[in-house]
Parts: structure tokens; C-alpha cells; sequence
């Protein structure tokens, strides 16, 4: 193997192991990372870290992004297992389970994504791509839908002058098949999806709710039918 390719793969071995004992950190200490607490962690001087990451902004852009992408990859294979693809409920309803486990199973990683804002740090223009992914396995649901004749473009004439612009702009740019009406569905399933593992993960239903997954799957079907899925 040429040493410039053996230097790569130690290179990244480096970052990838930076990055698991952060992703630590973020489990016990939140967004609060520290460079120096991660290289003293990893028996390295603190100026070493610097040489992978410039400043701690750089290594929670890349946790973000690695969020992201991993969330999307469990979106995307919940979509992948209903093999009939006209179903598009059941599409819906396995996307939203899947997001929910990954949640579970990730609360940090959860926490970083879509929790407080990490104070001092502005996310680059990197994170908005990999999030894109996300939200657009539901939209594809719906334009499959209208592709088929499935769904029926409901028309906008209730979307607020603004909103609708808005929503055009989107469509035009990403999903040019796809009404601004369902669009905003597309919208308010997925923000409220999101709602619902939030309010799960971070508390606000202890107490009330035991029975999370069956109230998570009634919940989600409530939303599949307020989107207009059949």
C-alpha cells in the first residue's frame, strides 16, 4: 500500500476514534464538548487534536452531520422494507417507526440534532445538506402518491399568501411533482413525527404516557390520515 494511502487510512482511523469518544462525552455531558477533555481522553496532548480538528465548531459540525446521515440511512430503510410500494401508509408508518427507534437508541446524538442550540455555535451551510435527506423520504412517499394517482393535489387556496410562495419556492427547487397543499402535509407530518419522539425523549410525556410505542403508532396513523395518505 503507498504510504500517502496508508497515512489516509490512519488519518481517518484517528478521526473516526475522536469522533466515538466525543459522541461519549455528548451522552454524559450534552453539547458541551470539550477539545481537550477528548484529547485527554485519548491520552493525547490537547494541541494534537487540532491537527484533525481545528476547533470544537468542527467537531460538532461533523457529529451533525454523521447525525444526520445516520438518521436518514434508518429513514430511508424503514421506507426500503415495505416492499409493496403502494402502500403508502404503511411507507409512513414504517419511516416513523424507524425514526423513533433510531432516537431511542441514540438519545445524544438525538439531543444534538434536534434539542436546545448549542450556545456560540452556527451551523455551516454542511449541515443543512445532510439534514435535507431526512425530510425528503416522506416527501417521496407523497410524490410516488401523486405519480400513481394515488393522492389528489387538494388544492392551496387555504395556504396563508406567504406560506404558499414559500412552499412554491421549495417545490420548484426540490419537488417540482409535488402541489404546495401536500407539501404543507408533508410538512406538518413530519414536524409533528418529530414532536412526538421529542416530547417521548426528553420527558414531557413521563408520567402520563407507559404505553409509548402504541401511542407513538396511533398518533403517527392519526397524522397519516390528517396528510390525506389512503
Amino acid at each position: 500500500m503507498p504510504a500517502a494511502s496508508i497515512r489516509a487510512r490512519a488519518r481517518a482511523e484517528m478521526i473516526n476514534e475522536i469522533k466515538a469518544i466525543a459522541r461519549r462525552q455528548l451522552a454524559t455531558d450534552g453539547a458541551n464538548l470539550s477539545l481537550r477533555a477528548v484529547a485527554r481522553d485519548m491520552g493525547m496532548v490537547s494541541s494534537a487534536i487540532y491537527r484533525y480538528f481545528p476547533s470544537r465548531d468542527d467537531l460538532l459540525t461533523a457529529l451533525i452531520v454523521d447525525g444526520y446521515r445516520a438518521l436518514a440511512d434508518a429513514a430511508e430503510a424503514g421506507d426500503t422494507e415495505v416492499t409493496d410500494r403502494a402502500d403508502l401508509r404503511g411507507r409512513w408508518l414504517a419511516v416513523c417507526h424507524a425514526i423513533r427507534r433510531w432516537a431511542l437508541a441514540h438519545p445524544a446524538e438525538y439531543a444534538l440534532l434536534f434539542g436546545s442550540p448549542v450556545p456560540g455555535y452556527a451551523a455551516p451551510q454542511e449541515t443543512t445538506a445532510a439534514a435535507v435527506r431526512i425530510p425528503t423520504v416522506l416527501i417521496r412517499i407523497l410524490v410516488d402518491g401523486v405519480t400513481a394517482g394515488q393522492l389528489a393535489d387538494p388544492g392551496g387556496d387555504s395556504l396563508p399568501g406567504p406560506v404558499h410562495a414559500d412552499l412554491a419556492a421549495v417545490r420548484d427547487a426540490l419537488f417540482p411533482d409535488l402541489p404546495e397543499a401536500l407539501l404543507a402535509n408533508a410538512a406538518l407530518g413530519w414536524t409533528q413525527c418529530f414532536g412526538t419522539v421529542s416530547f417521548e425523549l426528553f420527558g414531557q410525556l413521563d408520567g402520563t404516557i407507559h404505553a409509548r410505542e402504541e401511542f407513538f403508532d396511533h398518533q403517527m396513523r392519526q397524522l397519516a390520515t390528517l396528510i390525506g395518505l389512503p
